[in-house]
């Protein structure tokens, strides 16, 4: 083809001067627009594409890479404000690693997705403030340290640009704070260390949050990608464009030079100079030129709600350490008890993982193009189940792996698939919660079973392992379970979704099913309880425990008082799901109740005891609500109650989307939502988002003399459900000499007979719910 140069003027204005081939731009030249927009640099075949110059009008500027028309690859860009960028591009878009500049000289190096943060990055206000950590979205989100220029510095966890999560919280005065936060707002259980006072090794606390959740490692993650410093164009635009309309689209490039709002964060690493070393290295520095720490000074062992002081308790440093020692020697037998028995290693347990993800993705796969149809008696037998073998290297028809041959089984595949529809799940939701990349967190088994218990990204799913018992009892009830969930769609029984089974070598069987995650909810479940009626070993050791430890019915010190027709609403449900657990001789089984205190009414003002406690902990502009002297402010109501408006809650997809709206006597029998003021508003269901208010029961000297409880009474969101229903009556007869050769009460062993049990079941619980006169 024959290259000819030349200038060339179009009816609108525009003019090209330089290389053509054929009729279009080709090789090296210059384009004016008609409103002296400018580009010179490379062409391919009438389109931008190679190194180029764009001049816009405004003053703008970019150098660099383009491909097909389209700022992409390696470039510079100056926006007529004076912010500046240079870093990678993706389609005119910021994407991959850069580095801007704002008009307002804050100043952001990291990793960038769809033009906003995204991944590691560091984020330099002009105040003096700095982030260093994980981004999502364009906010602080994960893993990150901030610094304020007065001094104080956060390490911890963040989320939609707000601290969310454990972290640790150092006073410029050389103060610390070790506990959680939810929404920017110091809530939950936490220690403060005042001035001078011995504190946990801040090396230590790093290490032990080097890991995520889902068992990645942070420091991986944060090396896990070299920065580039010009990437290559990965694709090629074969569009066959005109040259006008090509040239005008390109025009239109935006260049607004955003400047970042105070609470924007990211996260997902992949730059070298954002290491997990230097995310450490900001936070040990701050423990160089302390005074010398004293092991017998006074620390605080203190409690918040929504950043309100409920209960403070002094100690020292030795009984803190001492009781944290013990937890961590617990989570450790628990995790050897739950993982080696089964398989021997942790790695097994990881394997596992795998295994459950490729069989649910292959069967889920294998039922959803089955056409609808209610479910008949044979998709209850014992013909109704899918088998397949899953070696590592693959077959005809399943995939190659990572993990070890297995074979798999799934039972009753039509019936859980009509669960799933009943339940309002999508089966390609569902399959994603579970088997996506993000993959499942494995948690500590909060009981005595041994079982092995996986948590979906999403928290939308609980997987459990089951003993073989335990699959009989479900098999058998299943139709029955099946006619239950479906006439009743307030049901507060645990809402089971799939039953599998997988075979490793050696014969090695392991059963678990899927359920909903009753405690799936925006809002922090500050305290968990395991209710069953009984006083009989129901009680746990307090320096055992810790803020994600179930609690029993010996450690509940409240007593709840709802509206009247939600309470009469509750009692009907469990009453009748008492009827059919009665039916397929069910013992054993509990009320898990989960708490969401909200802080007390115009309390804050007494929030802060004088003398123990720390003023320096201002976030900087933009962090949440804050006050006119950078204090963060409480709603001055808790809760309210306000008529339906299904327009005006969410309906994201999840365990709870299925059930209806509950009416309250408060508003003249109208059906209701859960107004939280500064957080959202939600719609109330049987079981879920279900106001109350909580009353202390525990006499004053009754109480730990060195622990205070501020308040007698909270406003608190419950949500509850009825679990562990797999134990049959005539397995737990047959190891009834074990209660006697224990010597528990009389009265307990009677209550085991399935109608006894559930009266003295809902008996408990209508006294924990009182009916108010």
């Amino acid at each position: 083809m024959e290259y000819t140069v030349s200038e060339k003027a179009f009816s609108n204005r525009d003019v090209y001067i330089g290389n053509f081939k054929g009729i279009l731009p080709h090789g090296n030249g210059k384009y004016t627009w008609s409103d002296g927009t400018v580009y010179e640099g490379d062409w391919e075949e009438g389109k931008m594409t190679g190194k180029g110059e764009l001049i816009w009008t405004s003053g703008a500027q970019y150098v660099g890479d383009f491909s097909g028309g389209y700022l992409h690859g390696y470039g510079i860009f100056t926006g007529c404000d004076g912010s500046f960028y240079q870093g990678s591009w993706r389609m005119n878009i910021q994407h991959g690693m850069g580095k801007k500049q704002y008009c307002n000289s804050d100043i952001y190096e990291g990793s960038w997705k769809e033009g906003v943060h995204e991944g590691s990055g560091r984020y330099s206000w002009n105040s003096g403030n700095t982030y260093i950590g994980s981004w999502k979205g364009g906010k602080m989100c994960g893993r990150g340290i901030m610094k304020w220029a007065n001094g104080d510095l956060f390490n911890g966890f963040w989320l939609n640009g707000l601290r969310d999560g454990s972290g640790v919280y150092r006073f410029a005065d050389g103060g610390y704070y070790f506990g959680t936060w939810s929404q920017g707002l110091k809530d939950g259980k936490g220690t403060l260390y005042p001035v001078g006072t011995k504190h946990p090794s801040l090396k230590k606390w790093c290490s032990s949050l080097d890991y995520c959740n889902d068992g990645t490692s942070l420091s991986g993650l944060l090396n896990s990608e070299e920065s580039r410093a010009r990437p290559s164009v990965k694709r090629s635009f074969s569009e066959k464009l005109s040259i006008s309309g090509l040239l005008r689209n390109s025009s239109r490039i935006s260049h607004k030079a955003m400047s970042l709002d105070k609470n924007w964060t990211h996260c997902d690493p992949s730059r070298e100079f954002i290491r997990y070393d230097s995310l450490c290295e900001l936070s040990h520095a701050s423990e160089e030129g302390q005074p010398e720490a004293q092991d017998n000074s006074s620390v605080y062992e203190r409690e918040y709600m929504q950043g309100v002081l409920i209960k403070e308790r002094a100690s020292n440093y030795t009984e803190i350490s001492r009781k944290s020692k013990q937890r961590n020697k617990i989570a450790v037998m628990q995790e050897k008890r739950s993982c080696i028995d089964i398989f021997g290693a942790h790695s097994r347990s990881y394997y596992l993982m795998l295994n459950l993800q490729l069989g649910i993705r292959y069967t889920v796969g294998k039922i959803t193009p089955v056409p609808v149809r209610e479910v008949r008696s044979s998709d209850f037998g014992d013909r109704a189940r899918i088998r397949m073998y899953f070696p590592r290297k693959g077959s005809q028809f399943t995939p190659p792996h990572y993990s070890v041959d297995f074979y798999w089984k799934d039972y009753c595949p039509m019936v859980f698939r009509n669960l799933r529809e009943m339940f309002k799940l999508d089966a390609a939701e569902y399959m994603m919660s579970i088997c996506g990349d993000d993959g499942l967190r494995e948690l500590s088994s909060p009981g005595k079973s041994g079982s092995i218990f996986y948590l979906s990204h999403d928290d939308r799913f609980v997987i459990k392992t089951l003993r073989k018992t335990e699959l009989k009892v479900l098999l058998k009830m299943l139709p029955s379970y099946y006619c239950h969930v479906g006439e009743h769609e307030n049901t507060l029984i645990t809402k089971f979704f799939g039953l599998h089974r997988i075979t490793l070598r050696g014969g090695k069987k392991v059963r678990f099913m899927v359920m909903g995650n009753m405690f799936c909810t925006e809002l922090r479940i500050h305290q968990r309880y395991d209710l069953k009626g009984s006083t009989i070993g129901r009680c746990t050791d307090k320096d055992k425990s810790d803020e994600n430890t179930t609690l029993k019915d010996l450690d509940l010190k409240f007593e709840f008082h709802m509206d009247k027709l939600l309470r009469e609403s509750l009692f009907k449900q469990i009453s009748l799901d008492c009827m059919f657990l009665q039916s397929q001789q069910i013992i054993d089984y509990s009320l898990l109740l989960g708490l969401h205190f909200r802080a007390p009414e115009n309390l804050k003002a007494f929030s802060q005891p004088p003398g123990t406690m720390h003023n320096h902990e201002n976030l900087p502009t933009g962090d949440g609500v804050t006050s006119s002297q950078g204090e963060l402010l409480i709603p001055p109501k808790g809760l309210l109650l306000v008529t339906h408006e299904p327009g005006s809650v969410s309906t994201a997809p999840g365990p709870h989307i299925r059930g209806s709206t509950l009416k309250a006597y408060s508003l003249g029998d109208k059906e209701v939502d859960l107004l939280l003021p500064g957080t959202g508003r939600l719609r109330v269901q049987l079981g879920v988002n279900m106001p109350a208010q909580a009353n202390l029961k525990v006499l004053q000297d009754e109480v730990d003399s060195t622990e205070v409880e501020l308040f007698e009474f909270y406003d608190v969101v419950l949500y509850m459900g009825i679990i562990d229903i797999l134990q049959e009556y005539n397995v737990k007869k047959k190891i009834e000499h074990a209660y006697k050769s224990l010597q528990f009460d009389p009265q307990s062993i009677s209550a085991v007979e399935p109608k006894l049990y559930a009266k003295r079941f809902i008996n408990f619980l209508e006294r924990v719910f009182p009916d108010l006169p």
